[in-house]
């Protein structure tokens, strides 16, 4: 009884550090592409830059670091390994991974007035973790295989 309340509690705060994690990486691509428009060291740029900093480390940064290490958690309570949806699953978390690594890579970009890419490019990377979230959640629900 107290294993099933405490993996409970454990997939509660999985899912509130997925959507925080989620919901930064939806919001920071937009930021982007308004930050595009904005002159470099004009005031507008300069909000920005404080935006996407406090969004990436305040928010997006703790969020992943919460959702990996409860949801390994839960994987490893839930004897999770041998379940091939879960190595797709674990390869497409992995890739949601990866998509971070680039914004916060194009984070440095920007507060240092060195971006090179536009509005569209940034608009249409702003799909990817939508993609790779829905995959994600039908394996997790569904378990296809």
């Amino acid at each position: 009884m107290i294993f099933m309340e405490l993996y409970l509690w454990l997939k509660a705060l999985h899912i509130i550090a997925v959507i925080a994690w989620m919901a930064g990486m939806l919001y920071l691509p937009r930021l982007y592409v308004y930050h595009c428009a904005a002159e470099p060291g004009s005031d507008q740029s300069e909000t920005f830059k404080a935006m996407e900093r406090r969004l990436l480390r305040a928010i997006i940064d703790p969020a992943m670091i919460a959702t990996w290490a409860l949801g390994l958690m839960l994987a490893w309570l839930g004897d999770l390994w041998g379940q091939p949806w879960f190595h797709v699953k674990l390869a497409l978390v992995l890739a949601l991974s990866g998509y971070h690594g680039l914004l916060a890579r194009w984070w440095r970009h920007f507060a240092n007035d060195q971006n090179r890419r536009g509005p569209a490019f940034y608009r249409a990377m702003n799909e990817v973790p939508t993609i790779l979230m829905i995959a994600i959640v039908i394996l997790a629900v569904v378990e296809p295989f």
